[in-house]
C-alpha cells in the first residue's frame, strides 16, 4: 500500500489529468495545428502591414495587363467569346497571374530568412511543419486578397461588364486564395532545394511563364493548337481561371466550378504535403 500511495504522486505529478492538464496537451493535433497555423498567419500579417509599398506596386500589373494588352486585342474577334468584352474575359486570368507572381517567389522569403539564422529558430519550435507551410502559404493568400480587391475595385470603377453577385464574388476569392496557397506550397518546395536568391528567381521565372501562357488565362482554349492544348488541361491554373472565370463572368470551361475546385483543392493538397515534408531540408 505504502509503495503504491508514494508512486502516485508522481505519476500523477508526470501525467497531469482533468482540469489542470495543459492546454497544449489537452488539445488535439488538429487544434494544434490550427493554433500554429494562426500563428504564423499573424506573423506575416505583421510584415503585411509595413509593407504597403509593395502591395500597391504589385497592383499596378494586373491593371497594365487589362487596360494595354486587353483595351489593345479587344477587337480580335478570335479572343472575343460571344459579345462579351474582351477586358472582362481577361480580368480573371490576369487576377490568377498576379496571385502566382506573389504565389512563386514567396520562396524569396525562406531563402533570406535561412541566411539570417530565422529559419533555424523557427524549426526547433514546437510548431508542426505543417502549421509553418499553412501559416505563410496564408500571408501570401492574404496580400493576394488586398490586389485582388482592389483591381474588382478598378474594374467596377471602369465599368467593364463582370456579374457582380454575392455568391459569384466569395466564390472567386475563394479560388482565388486556394489557387495561391498552392502556388506558395510550390515556392516553398522550390525554396527547400535551392539555396542561392538569384537562382531561385531564374528557376521561378521558368515555372511561372510556362503555366501562364499554357493556360487559358488570356485566350480561350479553343484557338490553341493541339499540342498547347493537351498541356493546357493538366495545368492547374488552367481550372484555376476557368473557375474564376465562370464565377466572375459567366463563361468558362463547361461550366463545372465544383471539377475546378476539386483540381485545385487536390493540387493544394499535394503541394502542401510535399513542402512540409521538404521544409527542414531548407537549413541543409
Amino acid at each position: 500500500m505504502s509503495a503504491h500511495s508514494a508512486a502516485s504522486p508522481g505519476a500523477s505529478a508526470e501525467r497531469p489529468q482533468g482540469p489542470g492538464r495543459p492546454a497544449a496537451l489537452r488539445s488535439g493535433p488538429l487544434a494544434r495545428m490550427a493554433a500554429g497555423t494562426l500563428a504564423m498567419a499573424q506573423a506575416e500579417m505583421r510584415k503585411l502591414r509595413h509593407d504597403h509599398l509593395d502591395i500597391i506596386t504589385r497592383s499596378v500589373q494586373p491593371l497594365l495587363w487589362l487596360f494595354v494588352f486587353g483595351t489593345a486585342l479587344r477587337n480580335n474577334r478570335s479572343l472575343t467569346v460571344g459579345t462579351l468584352d474582351y477586358r472582362a474575359y481577361l480580368v480573371p486570368g490576369v487576377m490568377a497571374q498576379a496571385a502566382m507572381f506573389i504565389a512563386i517567389f514567396f520562396g524569396l522569403a525562406v531563402i533570406w530568412e535561412r541566411d539570417v539564422g530565422q529559419l533555424q529558430r523557427l524549426l526547433a519550435t514546437p510548431l508542426s511543419r505543417t502549421s509553418i507551410v499553412l501559416g505563410k502559404a496564408a500571408g501570401a493568400c492574404v496580400r493576394a486578397l488586398v490586389q485582388a480587391i482592389l483591381l474588382l475595385v478598378v474594374v467596377a470603377v471602369a465599368g467593364i461588364g463582370v456579374r457582380w453577385t454575392i455568391a459569384g464574388v466569395l466564390g472567386t476569392l475563394a479560388m482565388l486564395m486556394l489557387g495561391t496557397a498552392a502556388f506558395a506550397c510550390l515556392s516553398m518546395l522550390l525554396a527547400a532545394a535551392v539555396k542561392e536568391r538569384e537562382r531561385f528567381m531564374g528557376i521561378g521565372q521558368l515555372i511561372m511563364m510556362p503555366l501562364f501562357f499554357a493556360s487559358s488565362a488570356l485566350y480561350p482554349l479553343s484557338v490553341m493548337p493541339g499540342w498547347l492544348h493537351t498541356i493546357a488541361r493538366v495545368n492547374p491554373l488552367t481550372y484555376e481561371v476557368q473557375g474564376l472565370r465562370q464565377m466572375l463572368v459567366g463563361v468558362g470551361g463547361r461550366g463545372e466550378v465544383w471539377l475546378d475546385f476539386l483540381v485545385v483543392a487536390g493540387f493544394f493538397a499535394v503541394m502542401l504535403m510535399a513542402a512540409a515534408r521538404a521544409y527542414p531540408r531548407a537549413v541543409l
